[in-house]
């Protein structure tokens, strides 16, 4: 009798597992949300992306990815009073490192809402096993309120000009992609108001003019003007700005899209290929749905080793549209725009 009991537990458990099957990492194609890349200080590669605590991978050659210890190990006091209904799940990081330091910024939001806010934390070092590697908080840079802003204080980029001036990308949907100018003391603190910089329609909104799409108390829709995720790249003589147009975070239902401009200046304007200002609805395509994704989106852009590299999630089509990461090179033609194979 106990030997039949036994086999039906057993039985019982492995039907389970084969209607609920588990998550296995995929160390050569990993699932990863809003991705941004550093090389640490050990020689290895980083990824910072959307999860609790933001989520961190590594590689020693950017094929084979295996996970490391979120940076968040606590969610944030402050957080959690600004954002109501933010539990940890962070979203959209950027890393940079400037004089010494790196400075990872982060969103606290709750999907479909503009009440969000961007943090800060800070390390010595990328790399676990030194000494001095420890991830301190820094506390808010910037919110957005709803019923206040037209914008949502989610998707940081950070850039320093040839000056020394930083300033801080971020931003979605609505009235588009913000930019402020920070504190050169602290890489933190804003000095300038907010600045639309990129969005899908040639004028400004005002808050009563836009036509929010309501399920239950959370904005699901922002029409034609679904803008987000940009993220500053430096490359010769220009800067680039991407940003991702369309719906993200929907499976197969996902239309992201990757569109580009560029300009002299870190902070704009930024014009696409035709001539167009990207603050008036101007934008590059770049990547979106083809055969074998629904689409790609909230992208970033580095020079690793003498390689410069176009790195995003993409929903692919072979894998029910779960994210996956999406790694090309990025290569230029002789006016500088960027050459999609």
């Amino acid at each position: 009798m106990k030997k039949l009991l036994a086999t039906l537990l057993l039985l019982g458990s492995i039907s389970a597992t084969e209607a609920q099957p588990q998550f296995r990492f995929d160390a050569a194609h990993p699932d990863v949300h809003d991705p941004v890349m550093a090389k640490g200080e050990d020689g290895r590669y980083y990824i910072f992306a959307t999860g609790f605590g933001v989520s961190v991978l590594s590689s020693a050659d950017m094929k084979e990815w295996r996970p490391e210890p979120a940076v968040l190990k606590v969610i944030p006091e402050w957080a959690k009073q600004e954002v109501k209904g933010y539990n940890g799940h962070t979203w959209a990081p950027d890393i940079y490192y400037h004089e010494g330091m790196w400075y990872l910024y982060y969103s606290c939001s709750t999907f479909g809402k503009n009440g969000s806010a961007i943090g800060l934390a800070t390390n010595k070092t990328l790399d676990p096993k030194s000494p001095d590697f420890e991830w301190k908080d820094q506390g808010m840079v910037i919110a957005s309120h709803r019923g206040e802003d037209c914008w949502n204080a989610i998707d940081p980029s950070l850039v320093v000009d040839k000056k020394g001036q930083p300033y801080l990308f971020y931003g979605s949907f609505w009235d588009g992609i913000q930019m402020v100018k920070l504190s050169k003391k602290d890489l933190k603190t804003p000095t300038s108001k907010p600045v639309t910089v990129a969005r899908r329609f040639d004028k400004k909104y005002k808050l009563e003019d836009i036509a929010f799409t309501q399920e239950g108390n959370n904005t699901i829709e922002a029409g034609e003007n679904a803008i987000e995720a940009p993220f500053i790249y430096k490359h010769g003589d220009y800067y680039y700005m991407f940003v991702s147009f369309d719906y993200c975070c929907r499976g197969q239902n996902s239309t992201y899209k990757t569109v580009y401009g560029r300009a002299k200046k870190a902070k704009g304007p930024y014009f696409d290929k035709e001539g167009k200002r990207m603050d008036q609805g101007g934008g590059t395509y770049l990547y979106g749905p083809d055969e074998t994704y629904f689409g790609v989106g909230h992208s970033s852009a580095y020079d690793f080793d003498g390689k410069s590299y176009f790195i995003s999630h993409a929903y692919e089509k072979d894998k029910n549209g779960g994210a996956k990461l999406f790694v090309r090179p990025l290569v230029f033609d002789e006016e500088g725009w960027i050459v999609t194979k």
